[in-house]
């Protein structure tokens, strides 16, 4: 007993430690970028093992995307539901530091009893009395392997986790949140710039309706003319419910019934792409994105569970303490002759459960190797998700640099085509085919600067969104209060 006793505030099971950062010094095979090709004015420029601002998308210069952010963090119902959930798992937490304490209870009787003395054998006539009782019962339960502590360090466990899914919630929520209006900008450009090749259409049906009539063109002109007019009012529509389907979205997310709210415009050339962006150095990423966060506090939980089911199978040993009075006299209820008192100590241990306890750890132990393996796989997909985003925005730049110059050719060539026309140099096929071509290239280039923009967003997203650097409170970057003592039971 003496060597039982030597043990307590020993936890059995194991103590849980950090996985170590992966190796990995780049997230791309080969030599990871360092700035991309200029396009359309502007280099982004990564810089390694830079810090993320908290505030990423005050970059992006748009006092009106600032507006729409800040309603949807207060008003979002995704993110109000995942902090409730916090708050929950944290009042968990302290409920369970109870078991660090004694339990004591107070409780008080009155009874009125009809007494047959024939019970024992004698002949004396039954008895009728009152009974008051008002006792005191204290016990505790000494956690002598520590079961108590673990249950209590798998509940600190959970309330990280929900920590961190509150912050994936807030990550997940601000970049929804920039790319839809984003998108919704771009949306809006490629109407216009619909809108403005239909009115040039019309014009040009008119043209060559005159033309027709007059014999100077084929009627065919007129019929080729009057298709492509066709074609581009159709890719109007879509546009357009891309367009509500967006706002929609936005007014969601805003925590608001889309028809109720709607923000103010955002023109897709008011948007500054960030030039430079910083790019944390792996063994940080695993430290600061919080869905990483979150698989480490489940494998901390299932590390946790296995010393829950080792410490079952060992004993229990439980204190108990009672002292109270008790009388038939209600005034006489507190005097001396009518107290009483007892002390207990129970001990018992486990010998034979069939196998569940044995079992039920070596569950505990596949649970850690399940989370542990889930835990490695959300740090691969992190990886692949920064190296997919940067080698994106490489290509993106090629892209839209590409797409400037074919925009600024056509704009170019659809000029002299037109002057042409006018001169009766070329045919009216030829404008025709200028007018498309031009439509063509300003739409890809109008979604070629929008997929940069996202991707750029993207970026920052899949870096953790600097939720640690944030100079106001972040949702869910909390802590919760630990009972005088009680810490260090939890390590």
């Amino acid at each position: 007993m003496v060597a039982l006793f030597c043990i307590v505030g020993c936890a059995v099971g194991p103590n849980f430690v950090r996985p170590k950062p992966p190796s990995a010094e780049r997230y791309t095979r080969g030599a990871e970028p360092t700035t991309t090709v200029p396009a359309d004015g502007q280099v982004q420029r990564f810089e390694k093992g830079a810090q993320v601002a908290g505030d990423w998308w005050r970059l992006f210069n748009s006092p009106k995307i600032d507006a729409v952010l800040e309603e949807a963090l207060a008003n979002n119902q995704t993110l109000q539901a995942a902090q409730a959930s916090l708050r929950q798992s944290q009042d968990s937490l302290r409920a369970g530091y109870g078991v660090f304490f004694p339990q004591a209870n107070a409780g008080f009787g009155a009874t009125r009893e009809k007494f047959s003395p024939s019970n024992i054998g004698s002949t004396s006539p039954s008895i009728i009395f009152n009974l008051f009782t008002l006792a005191t019962t204290v016990n505790y339960t000494l956690d002598v392997f520590g079961g108590e502590r673990r249950a209590v360090e798998a509940l600190r466990a959970q309330a990280d986790f929900q920590r961190y899914t509150v912050l994936a919630t807030y990550l997940t929520l601000t970049g929804n949140v920039v790319n839809t209006v984003i998108a919704e900008a771009a949306y809006r450009a490629e109407i216009k710039a619909t809108e403005e090749m239909i009115r040039l259409l019309k014009d040009q049906v008119r043209i060559t309706e005159t033309q027709a009539k007059a014999g100077t063109v084929p009627y065919s002109n007129l019929l080729s003319v009057q298709s492509q007019l066709a074609t581009t009012e159709a890719t109007l529509p879509p546009l357009q419910q891309n367009l509500s389907q967006a706002e929609h979205l936005l007014a969601t997310l805003a925590g608001r019934a889309p028809a109720e709210w709607a923000p103010q415009e955002v023109d897709l050339g008011d948007l500054k792409l960030p030039g430079n962006l910083p790019i944390s150095l792996p063994s940080d990423l695993v430290r600061q994105r919080p869905d990483i966060l979150a698989a480490e506090a489940q494998l901390h939980g299932a590390s946790a569970n296995i010393g829950v089911a080792t410490a079952a199978l060992f004993p229990t040993v439980t204190l108990d303490g009672t002292f109270g009075f008790t009388n038939n006299s209600l005034k006489d209820l507190f005097k001396s002759a009518s107290t009483y008192w007892n002390l207990a100590a129970d001990a018992s241990t486990p010998l034979f459960h069939g196998g569940t306890l044995w079992f039920q750890r070596k569950a505990a132990k596949e649970g850690y190797q399940q989370f542990l393996a889930s835990y490695r796989q959300t740090v691969l997909n992190a990886f692949a998700q920064v190296a997919n985003t940067l080698r994106a925005l490489e290509h993106d730049a090629e892209a839209l640099r590409a797409e400037s110059q074919a925009f600024a050719s056509a704009e170019e060539a659809l000029r002299l085509i037109q002057t042409n026309y006018q001169a009766g140099l070329v045919n009216y096929l030829q404008v025709l085919i200028a007018d498309n071509q031009y439509y063509q290239a300003k739409i890809g280039y109008l979604q070629a600067v929008a997929q940069r923009l996202q991707d750029t967003v993207a970026l920052f997203v899949a870096l953790g969104g600097g939720w640690w650097n944030s100079k106001e409170k972040t949702p869910g970057n909390s802590d919760v209060s630990v009972p005088a003592g009680a810490a260090l039971l939890t390590r």
